[in-house]
């Protein structure tokens, strides 16, 4: 066990959630955003979330600089690209993003998709509740990067539906 790993056990109560709860936000992507565990429950380990994506929505491609980043499809059908390589991610899927590694997402399905996600150590949180105040307005992809700076997040290209449109057939392995 690693001091940080000792400091989360001393640190905190746990944490037990059930379906539906958590901190929920409304996610300029199309859907509820429920933050699960917060920095504060876990001494600043990590950050999990649950979001929901519209049909073809997903952010510009971006990198962050202070955490890891873990993905996994909980339902529906994404495309993944981390730095060059696009993959078809259905439910089950999962991408590991180190720190620094080029990334994104985009729901390809024709309903809305929900994603599970961990960022490593925490300190997102308050880009996302800063985020969802854009929900529904025509600043959302400026608030994205100008708000993500704020945590050391930097966009460093388009989303996937510009860059890479989806076409019929596999994409796994682009």
């Amino acid at each position: 066990m690693t001091d940080r790993d000792a400091d989360i056990a001393a640190g905190t109560p746990g944490v037990f959630l059930r379906p539906g709860e958590g901190f929920s936000v409304q996610n300029p992507v199309g859907g509820p955003l429920v933050l699960k565990v917060r920095g504060q429950d876990t001494a600043g380990a990590l950050t999990a979330l649950e979001s929901t994506a519209a049909p073809g929505e997903g952010p510009p491609l971006h990198v962050h600089a202070n955490e890891d980043v873990l993905i996994l499809v909980l339902d529906g059908t994404f495309r993944f690209r981390l730095e060059d390589l696009i993959h078809e991610a259905p439910a089950g899927a999962l991408m590991l993003v180190p720190r620094g590694a080029r990334h994104t997402w985009q729901n390809i399905g024709s309903e809305p998709g929900r994603l599970f996600v961990v960022f490593a150590p925490s300190g997102m949180e308050g880009f996302f509740e800063r985020f969802s105040e854009h929900a529904g307005s025509d600043s959302a992809k400026d608030a994205f990067r100008r708000l993500g700076e704020d945590v050391g997040m930097d966009v460093v290209g388009p989303p996937l539906a510009d860059s890479d449109p989806a076409e019929p057939g596999p994409s796994a392995g682009r």
